[in-house]
This record gives structure tokens, C-alpha cells and sequence, in this order.
């Protein structure tokens, strides 16, 4: 893996929060070999290898965000794309949750972009390339069972996006959203592992996304390139669906 040499990201400086691992990681190491320079910010970015750069990071912290930011410009020279991947997971009914989990995982989803963007708008004003992808989920579109607090971070992360490439789209900053189905990521596969029978949750997860398995993180790495891209100078305030099929397909059972 090169980076900083030919493809259409050649020439750009990226960050990728949340990239230690998953699809963070894999969405660094993707935007690399099209050519960009990428930063992956993480609470442990020890699983960041050349030629990324890897920075600890607290995207609850503003004075953490704000110097890893301030890194990266001088690193790079400069910032082009943010990819706002960072989040963390929740299981619960509107009541089950407690209020502390709430603000935590509001906290971390919605205002961890809040921050990331606020620190990179200033310097993705100077780029002819800039563009800002968060990761959202299909959960902020179909109301899926023990999910509430999860849903409702997500659902503001879609209107927040929205928004967002509202008000910057005459500064010629692009922003969009990829929306995955249930990826296969470590934070999965610790639900499945705490699960009484993780084969059966497993089987129960796949079966709901109508091509019959989990999303992989290349995958959902694909879709955020492709938003990212220069490429896609175009496409703005738009949720690309990763999802197997999940948000538009009906399909009728199947007879056996």
C-alpha cells in the first residue's frame, strides 16, 4: 500500500476518525492506495501501520480533536476530506438504557462529528477538493428491536448531514452520508460473542438484510470512497445505503 502517489485521491490529505480498526481502518487504508495522505484518529490507533499516520485521539474532547487536527494540517499541509466514522454501539429499549449511556453515545455519534467538523471546516475551505462522509447506519431509517438509543444517535447523524451540506455547499464543501447495513465489524462480533447462542444471532442478523449476510467493512469502505471522491464532485447531502438490500427490498418469503 502507497500513499500520496497516483489515483484520484493524489495529492489529498484525509482523516479518518475511528480508524484503528474496522471500517475506519479499512476506509484509511482504501483512500491510501487511490493516493491520498491519511490520518486515523482513535482512542488506540496501535493497529495503524504505514504509510498511515496514526493519532490517539478523544472525539469527545475538543481540545484533543483540535490538536489532532492541527497535527495532521501540518503534516499534510492541508485537509481535503474528513471522514467522520468514529461511533460506538448500544443495545437497549428506550427505558433499559441509562441516562448516562444516553449522553455518552450522543456524546460520542453526533457530537464527536460536531467537533471533528468545527476543527476541519477552516482548512476544508482552502481545498478545491474538500468533502466531509459520515458513517451513519441503516438504523436511522428502519426501527430495528433493542436499538433505541443506537437508532436515535444515527437518525441525527442522517439529519445532521443534511444539514450540514446545506449550509456549505456554496463553499464548494461537499457533505454526504453512507448508511450500512450490519456490518461485520469487531463491535458485532462482540454482540455476537455476548450472545447465549451466536451462531443462531448470527444467522438472525444475516437473514435480515435480504442478501443473506452481514456487510464487510471493504465494502462499506467502498461507498465512503466513492462519496469522498473528486470524482463525485457532484454528489452532496445524499445517504448512500450499504445494506444489503435492507432499506428498499420487500421480498416475499420464501417457499421451501
Amino acid at each position: 500500500m502507497t500513499a500520496g502517489g497516483g489515483g484520484e485521491f493524489a495529492g489529498l490529505a484525509a482523516i479518518v476518525t475511528g480508524g484503528g480498526s474496522g471500517i475506519g481502518l479499512a476506509t484509511a487504508r482504501l483512500l491510501a492506495e487511490r493516493g491520498a495522505r491519511v490520518a486515523c484518529l482513535d482512542l488506540d490507533p496501535s493497529g495503524v501501520d504505514a504509510p498511515l499516520l496514526g493519532l490517539a485521539t478523544d472525539v469527545t474532547d475538543q481540545d484533543s480533536v483540535d490538536a489532532a487536527v492541527a497535527t495532521v494540517v501540518e503534516r499534510f499541509g492541508g485537509l481535503d476530506v474528513l471522514v467522520n466514522n468514529a461511533g460506538i454501539g448500544a443495545q437497549g429499549t428506550v427505558e433499559t438504557n441509562p441516562l448516562d449511556e444516553w449522553h455518552r453515545v450522543l456524546d460520542v455519534n453526533v457530537l464527536g462529528i460536531v467537533r471533528l467538523s468545527r476543527s476541519a471546516l477552516p482548512h476544508l475551505r482552502r481545498s478545491s477538493a474538500a468533502a466531509i462522509v459520515n458513517t451513519c447506519s441503516i438504523a436511522a431509517t428502519a426501527g430495528l428491536p433493542q436499538r433505541a438509543l443506537y437508532s436515535a444517535s444515527k437518525g441525527a447523524v442522517q439529519s445532521l448531514t443534511l444539514a450540514m451540506a446545506a449550509d456549505h455547499v456554496a463553499e464548494g464543501i461537499r457533505v454526504n452520508c453512507v448508511n450500512p447495513g450490519t456490518a461485520d465489524t469487531p463491535w458485532v462480533g462482540r454482540l455476537l460473542d455476548a450472545a447465549s447462542d451466536p451462531a443462531a444471532e448470527r444467522a438472525a442478523l444475516e437473514a435480515r438484510q435480504p442478501m443473506g449476510r452481514l456487510v464487510s467493512a471493504p465494502e462499506v469502505a467502498a461507498a465512503i470512497a466513492y462519496l469522498a471522491s473528486p470524482v463525485s464532485a457532484a454528489t452532496t447531502g445524499t445517504a448512500l445505503f450499504v445494506d444489503g438490500g435492507m432499506q428498499g427490498l420487500r421480498l416475499r418469503p420464501r417457499q421451501d
